[in-house]
C-alpha cells in the first residue's frame, strides 16, 4: 500500500513537472540593446529545470522602429536586398519572422530615439501589423530600453540628466504599451533600480575626460557601481598604440546579467530567485541583488491592465 501511494505521488510530481516545462522560441526586433541578451538568457534559462529556450534577431547595431520599417519596405521592394544577418545568412524581416511559430517577438525604440515621442510612430503601429499579419500567435512585447551612463556625452548635448532620459523614454514606453495593449520587460527601470539602490560613496561618479589620457595600460579609471558602461584598452589601427575607450551606453557584464534575469522572469512568469547560473566573473553576492533588483523592476513597473 505504501509502495502504490509512493508511485502515485511520483506520477502526480512527474505531471506536475511536465505541466509546469515551458519551452519558447523567442525573436527580438531591435538592435545592440537587444543582442546583449542573448549574452546569458540561454545560460539563465538552462539552469532552471522545465524551461528552454530558442532564439533568434533581427537586429541591427543602434537601428530604431523607423529603420526597422524602412529596411522591410526595401526588401519587399528588392528581393535580393536581405538587411539582417551576416554575409553567410543574409535574411529579410519576412523571412525571419517566418521561420519558425515564435512564442515571443520583442520590439523597442533605438535607445538615441527613445525619449523622442514623436520618432516612434507610424513606424512602431507598422511593425506590430507586420508582425501580427506574419506571425499571428506571437505575443508582441515591448523591450524598455535604458538611460545612458553619466558620462555619456549625448546626455549633455541633448542638455538633458540621466534621470530626465528615464523619466523620458518611460513614458514613450508605457503610452506605446497601452496604445496596443503590450507587455512591457523594464529593463531600464532595473538598470535604475539597481543605480538607485547602489550606496551614494559606491556610485559611478562623472570624471573631467582630461583624466583618461594619464592613464597608462592595462590601469583603467573607477567605474563600478553601474551596470551601464565600461573603460577598455583598444590599439589605435593607425599608430598601432593602446588607447584607452569607453562605452557609456551598452549594458556590462553586470548588467547582461541583470537583463538575462529580468527577460527570464519576465517571459517565463517564475521568480529571478529561481536563477541558478552565475556568470563566472559575478560574485553570489552581486548575483543575488542584480536578480533582486530585476524582480523588483518586474513586480513595481506599471503594466497594462487587460
Amino acid at each position: 500500500m505504501q509502495c502504490l501511494k509512493k508511485i502515485a505521488l511520483t506520477a502526480v510530481f512527474a505531471a506536475a513537472m511536465v505541466c509546469s516545462a515551458k519551452e519558447l522560441k523567442v525573436l527580438t526586433i531591435g538592435n545592440s540593446f537587444a543582442d546583449s541578451v542573448f549574452h546569458y538568457l540561454p545560460s539563465v534559462v538552462k539552469s532552471v529545470p522545465g524551461c528552454k529556450i530558442e532564439m533568434d534577431r533581427a537586429n541591427i547595431g543602434g537601428c530604431t522602429l523607423e529603420r526597422h520599417w524602412k529596411e522591410h519596405q526595401k526588401a519587399e521592394e528588392k528581393p535580393d536586398y536581405k538587411p539582417y544577418g551576416w554575409s553567410k545568412k543574409k535574411r529579410t524581416l519576412r523571412e525571419i519572422l517566418t521561420s519558425k511559430k515564435w512564442d515571443v517577438v520583442t520590439i523597442q525604440q533605438g535607445s538615441h530615439q527613445s525619449w523622442k515621442p514623436e520618432s516612434y510612430e507610424p513606424y512602431a503601429e507598422n511593425l506590430i501589423k507586420l508582425i501580427r499579419e506574419l506571425a499571428p500567435q506571437a505575443e508582441i512585447v515591448i523591450q524598455q530600453t535604458w538611460a545612458y551612463r553619466l558620462d555619456d556625452g549625448r546626455l549633455r548635448n541633448w542638455k538633458i540628466g540621466q534621470t530626465e532620459m528615464y523619466d523620458r523614454l518611460t513614458k514613450c514606453y508605457s503610452d506605446l504599451a497601452k496604445k496596443y495593449q503590450l507587455r512591457v520587460i523594464p529593463t531600464g527601470a532595473a538598470v535604475q533600480l539597481t543605480r538607485a539602490k547602489t550606496p551614494d560613496s559606491q556610485r559611478f561618479k562623472s570624471y573631467d575626460p582630461a583624466i583618461l589620457r594619464t592613464f597608462k595600460c592595462p590601469d583603467l579609471p573607477p567605474q563600478a557601481g553601474d551596470v551601464v558602461g565600461k573603460f577598455y584598452w583598444g590599439k589605435n589601427r593607425k599608430s598601432g598604440e593602446m588607447e584607452i575607450r569607453r562605452d557609456p551606453s551598452h549594458l556590462n557584464d553586470r548588467g547582461d546579467y541583470l537583463q538575462a534575469c529580468l527577460w527570464f522572469a519576465a517571459l517565463y512568469d517564475r521568480k529571478t530567485s529561481d536563477v541558478k547560473f552565475i556568470p563566472k566573473m559575478i560574485g553570489k553576492s552581486e548575483a543575488k541583488f542584480l536578480q533582486q533588483c530585476a524582480q523588483e523592476a518586474l513586480d513595481t513597473f506599471p503594466q497594462v491592465k487587460k
